[in-house]
């Protein structure tokens, strides 16, 4: 299994990364991408990836860290795009459900464009984050992107009707533990129509955390409760969800 994003980064894990590892491949977890947040929290994902074979980084600046980011932003992600273990540009997109001010969205637009064209420049794949901001994220992708880099769409969100548009345009959807929570039902909609070669798995750690461990900080050893979700709901075994959702993330990622 691969948990295609991450945040263990973040310094709730400091304090027992060691044994965190230790129950990631216990869970036989592979390989686990770290996305990037915001400027200043680069180098701790370049330092984790580089001191451990199974972690890998991606590097962009969050739609909602963009009133605090610095103004060399653009210099700082363009940097570390070449780095070997840097295999992707994000976390990127917009959010619209933090801020409803409309400057703030069009500086996210503008952010994410340039982004997307980082990521062009560099032939990497991008993770986008899509927060009530479905029309504008898909239009700018499919302007941007015009098919020339993987799309990602991280912890999706829409609707079924909104899958069939973002599966049209070859981009892959990936799932966390939100779709093991009861009341996800639309969700549960979406991976039933998806194929299961554009499906990938993720966990948002420390985000997000599934069912049977609801309410506890999650973790990427925690990814096989997605994966055995999507297996009930598309009624195939935990095995081909495995190998399938591996297989899309060897063909996106340049492990």
């Amino acid at each position: 299994m691969i948990d295609t994003h991450a945040h263990i980064d973040f310094e709730n894990y400091d304090n027992k990364f060691d044994l965190l590892l230790k129950e990631i491949k216990l869970a036989g977890v592979d390989k686990v991408i770290i996305p990037g947040v915001i400027p200043k929290g680069f180098n701790k994902i370049i330092s984790l990836i580089e001191k451990y074979d199974n972690l890998y980084g991606a590097i962009g600046v969050h739609p909602s860290e963009l009133k605090d980011v610095e103004t060399d932003w653009e210099v700082k992600v363009e940097n570390l795009l070449n780095h070997q273990k840097v295999i992707a540009v994000g976390e990127i997109g917009l959010d619209y459900y933090w801020d409803k001010d409309e400057e703030i969205h069009n500086l996210q637009k503008q952010v994410l464009i340039k982004q997307i064209e980082l990521a062009k420049m560099n032939n990497l794949p991008i993770l986008i984050h899509d927060r009530e901001a479905h029309q504008d994220c898909f239009e700018i992708l499919s302007e941007h992107v015009n098919g020339k880099i993987p799309v990602v769409m991280h912890c999706f969100s829409g609707s079924p009707e909104f899958a069939e548009r973002c599966l049209k345009q070859g981009w892959y959807l990936a799932f966390g533990g939100v779709l093991t929570f009861k009341n996800a039902k639309k969700m549960k909609e979406v991976v039933k129509i998806t194929p299961i070669d554009k499906i990938l798995l993720e966990t948002d750690s420390p985000y997000l955390t599934p069912v049977p461990h609801r309410g506890e900080e999650n973790s990427p050893a925690y990814v096989k409760f997605v994966a055995e979700e999507i297996a009930r709901i598309k009624e195939i075994s935990f095995e081909e969800v495995n190998k399938s959702t591996t297989d899309n993330a060897f063909k996106i990622f340049k492990f």
